[in-house]
């Protein structure tokens, strides 16, 4: 596998850089700009990422006009902000009927333009503008984008139904992305945007990963995706691959990201494939940004850890009996270990004499190898596709008998592809396992954003006001809704010690509190700051870890626990030690 070296490859004008939270893209992106800025070429870097930590990368504060750095006469960086777009987005479409139209009403469209698939819009309506600007196209050779969009963003700007001008007229069930009538003078723009993300002799995709198995599952998705709409010209980049080991758990560490190296999805064996060795510092500075693509040096930072006694998963476990909490949620982005720690919380209550019920949207023969059926744990497992199936089913049987147009129809079957309408299917199913679940504790891995609630509950209200054919609420999850933000639910955050899983967590609390649902205890999985290894390169990583356990420690009053990395496969017992 070769290295990945910008100046050794064939570079389009445009770059995407996309991948899952915390797989390394900002980083990649950065360190790809400024090896093509040194080389002598003229390079904009756009970051459009709610997570970025781009003023940390560059050590200075930057716009989104687009800032001069001065150690890097070439390049030029822009650093956009999504969420205030998104803002100013909904702000605008929703402005004209005020005063006009009921508040619950408005609450319903204030909510459906609340998702992260109206940031990705509003993101987009950003960073088109770059793509199509002719004087923008002449000052710079390249212009690399951190954070490209899905498929499921590009799909919907085609059609033509989304740009309809009243966002209330939606005629199926809630919707994720909302209408598009504010963008409606962008039209001719996204579609030029469109087009130069398909053209392979103007683009190039990239996808960065890290060797372990869900990253390269959630990277050949991407790639499928886009691939589908056009955008072919891809290439993958492997970041964090260890390439020395000397003690267990560096040894362990290699062999496990081997294996994953080896079993490469299908989908993915046909791209150009790179890679950059896992390095001990984080990517800030720029002598850090110059070496990552290049050469390694240890830097150990000597901030010390705040806490003086950190709590085990255990101790989360003993708080969660003695409050008598009837339903557990263990919350994350992809990744972090969110099946491990609700499957350690569900058998750690068995064993302090609770019973309890585990349900997950991981397959079912998956959770048996993590727990055993005779643990006394009783376990069930949705099946996502299954429950976005019939539940789209559902909501198009009724748009075919409203007699809606094909054009219609079109945007109702890419709406229901939306990430959160896909909750809001599984949440009903979800929603039947706790109605049936009086008499026991209920510990659910996977749990739907605030942004998913208030969508639920905005569309009941929104009912009372507009009598028309949406996708209908069970009265289980209306029953439930009330229950989530009671005393007798207990929502716990998982994350990882690093930038962006830390940040994107921090927007995932501030969702549910938007909803009325809060968020005690952070569970920090993979830690290697608990591990004592002695491998220089593990040892300097643990040591990094150690700002993001004290942000996270003053974050949650002192409500963390800490799981350490392992290599052994944690299932059974074993979750027990946690």
């Amino acid at each position: 596998m070769e290295l990945f070296d910008p100046l050794m490859i064939p570079l389009t004008k445009y770059l995407f850089f996309t991948g899952k939270g915390g797989v390394g893209k900002t980083s990649i992106a950065c360190a790809t700009a400024v090896s093509i800025a040194d080389s002598g070429k003229r390079v904009l870097l756009i970051s459009t990422d709610p997570a970025s930590n781009l003023q940390d990368v560059f050590s200075m504060k930057l716009t989104n006009k687009g800032t001069p750095i001065p150690d890097v006469p070439n390049l030029v960086v822009a650093n956009l902000d999504p969420i205030q777009a998104a803002a100013e987005y909904r702000d605008s479409v929703i402005g004209p009927y005020r005063g006009k139209l009921p508040e619950s009403v408005i609450a319903n469209m204030e909510e459906q333009l609340s998702g992260s698939c109206t940031v990705e819009i509003a993101a987009f309506n950003e960073f088109s503008g770059f793509i199509t600007d002719g004087k923008v196209q002449q000052e710079y050779d390249h212009i690399i984008f951190d954070t490209a969009p899905t498929g499921h963003t590009l799909r919907m700007l085609q059609l033509p139904s989304a740009w309809s001008d009243f966002i209330s007229e939606s005629t199926h069930g809630a919707s994720c992305l909302g209408q598009l009538s504010g963008l409606d003078s962008k039209k001719a723009i996204y579609k030029q945007a469109v087009e130069t993300l398909a053209d392979e002799n103007l683009t190039t995709l990239v996808l960065v990963t890290r060797p372990e198995t869900a990253p390269f599952k959630e990277a050949e998705r991407a790639s499928g995706e886009l691939s589908a709409l056009g955008v072919d010209n891809q290439m993958l980049v492997v970041n964090g691959v260890l390439t020395e080991h000397n003690d267990t758990l560096s040894s362990s560490l290699y062999e496990k990201q081997q294996t994953a190296l080896a079993a490469i999805p299908e989908g993915l064996q046909t791209l150009p494939l790179h890679m950059v060795p896992l390095r001990a510092y984080n990517v800030t500075g720029l002598s850090n940004v110059r070496a990552l693509l290049n050469t390694d040096h240890v830097t150990v930072h000597t901030e010390k850890l705040n806490a003086i006694h950190v709590p085990s998963l255990n101790n989360v476990i003993d708080e969660l009996a003695a409050d008598d909490k009837r339903v557990i949620f263990t919350m994350g982005k992809g990744g972090v270990g969110k099946t491990t720690v609700a499957a350690a919380v569900a058998l750690g209550l068995a064993k302090r004499g609770k019973k309890v019920h585990l349900t997950t949207t991981d397959p079912a023969a998956h959770l048996k190898f993590v727990l055993d059926e005779a643990s006394g744990v009783s376990m069930s497992h949705i099946d996502e596709a299954e429950e976005l199936k019939k539940y789209q089913s559902e909501v198009l049987a009724k748009a075919h008998a409203s007699g809606m147009s094909d054009g219609d129809i079109a945007y109702v079957e890419e709406d229901l592809r939306s990430p959160c309408t896909q909750e809001i299917a599984v949440f009903r199913a979800f929603a039947e396992v706790v109605e049936k679940a009086d008499d026991q504790v209920v510990v659910i891995d996977t749990a739907p954003t605030g942004h998913t609630l208030l969508l639920l509950e905005s569309t009941q209200s929104y009912n009372h006001e507009i009598e028309r054919t949406k996708g209908e609420i069970p009265e289980s999850v209306k029953s439930l809704l009330p229950r989530l933000k009671s005393d007798e639910t207990e929502v716990i955050i998982v994350t990882l010690p690093e930038a962006t899983p830390f940040y994107e967590a921090l927007r995932l609390e501030d969702d549910l509190k938007r909803a009325g649902i809060a968020a005690k205890w952070w569970v920090v999985n993979q830690s290697l700051y608990g591990t004592n290894t002695t491998n220089p390169m593990l040892a300097a990583k643990a040591a990094n870890e150690v700002e993001w356990l004290n942000r996270i420690d003053e974050h949650a009053n002192g409500k963390f626990a800490l799981i350490a990395w392992s290599a052994e496969e944690i299932k059974d017992d074993r979750l027990l030690t946690l």
